[in-house]
């Protein structure tokens, strides 16, 4: 062995202070080559954090501090896919469970049960009287029925075809939503509430009879009208003639007749025809007075006319009131005479 050699490595434990001869060294060599081949991975080995020396201390580089690690990774983390999926397959099974429940309700109130009757219970139902089914059950019946007798129907009545009723039909009361179209209709009572709008004719044969106010937008046409009072906004316009109608007045005879001499009258306090035939002697002064059936509000304008020659040459005028006119000449008649007077009277 070289004394160098040996001298370099007199603090190794692997090298003796006792000479050796050539074989020694040559089986020494290998082992020392394998030794260093473990050295050399040891050193290119990462160190372990738990390993220590020959001498006791720890050979080891402190560990690296831990990534800190985002929000949403540690919520992924802590969160459990499968409880997630386990919860959304519950909340959707809920929700079809109570959408179910709600429909099996509505159909059970809609649905009602149906019940045919045989040939021997229609035969039962003739002749007693029965209860069929109950009030969630409905009784079909597909032949035509006839009842002989009377028919209550304690709740609503429901048809869905046309109704047909060959005799009268009595009703407490009619409520009509839609349109009605009626043909010959007989109505002993008839109150509108709202407005009544005919599209033809209203022939009324009894009359009519209207407390308040009445608008009529286009012409009326009536065989005849009687009213209390009648005012016109605009004018009279009157193609035939005026026939003044009502009760006749009371006629006395006035001293200008003379001795025998008679008066009458025909007509009404609106107009009228007076009739005077003198006597003998008849003096200057007044022929006759007309009282009214009917007292005027205020004193009415009369207007007289003279019938005849006799009342050509008389100065006649009248005196008038309230109540009466009395037709006067300033001037006597002749004896024997026929003559008269035409008389309107208006307000």
């Amino acid at each position: 062995m070289d004394p160098s050699q040996a001298q370099s490595d007199k603090a190794n434990d692997v090298h003796s202070l006792e000479q050796s001869d050539g074989s020694e060294d040559a089986a020494k060599k290998p082992a020392a080559a394998a030794d260093a081949d473990k050295k050399d991975a040891k050193d290119t080995a990462p160190a372990d954090p738990n390993s220590i020396d020959a001498t006791g201390g720890d050979n080891s580089e402190p560990p690296p501090p831990p990534k800190k690690k985002s929000a949403i990774k540690r919520f992924w983390e802590k969160f459990n896919i499968y409880l997630m999926l386990f919860f959304l397959v519950l909340v959707v099974a809920i929700g079809i469970l109570v959408a179910l429940t709600i429909k099996s309700n509505q159909q059970a109130k809609n649905n009602l049960d149906t019940q045919n009757l045989s040939q021997q219970e229609l035969q039962q139902l003739a002749s007693t009287d029965v209860t069929v089914g109950n009030n969630k059950q409905v009784l079909t019946v597909q032949a035509n029925a006839v009842f002989a007798g009377s028919v209550l129907v304690r709740s609503g009545l429901e048809v869905a075809g046309s109704i047909k009723v060959g005799g009268e039909l009595s009703l407490n009361s009619l409520k009509v939503q839609g349109a009605t179209q009626l043909g010959d209709t007989q109505v002993n009572n008839l109150t509108i509430v709202g407005t009544l709008n005919l599209q033809g004719t209203l022939a009324l044969k009894n009359g009519i009879n209207v407390t308040g106010a009445s608008t009529f937008s286009g012409p009326l046409t009536a065989t005849s009208i009687t009213t209390g009072t009648l005012t016109l906004n605009g004018d009279l316009a009157l193609t035939h003639h005026i026939a003044a109608g009502g009760p006749t007045p009371s006629i006395a005879r006035g001293s200008a007749t003379g001795g025998g001499g008679t008066v009458s009258l025909s007509g009404s306090d609106t107009s009228g025809s007076i009739t005077i035939n003198t006597g003998t002697n008849p003096p200057a002064g007044c022929f006759a007075t007309i009282s009214f059936t009917t007292k005027f509000a205020s004193t009415p304008h009369v207007v007289i006319t003279p019938i005849g020659s006799g009342a050509a040459g008389l100065e006649y005028y009248i005196d008038r009131s309230t109540a009466s006119f009395t037709i006067c000449g300033a001037n006597a008649a002749d004896p024997g005479e026929s003559f008269g007077f035409d008389y309107m009277a208006f307000d």
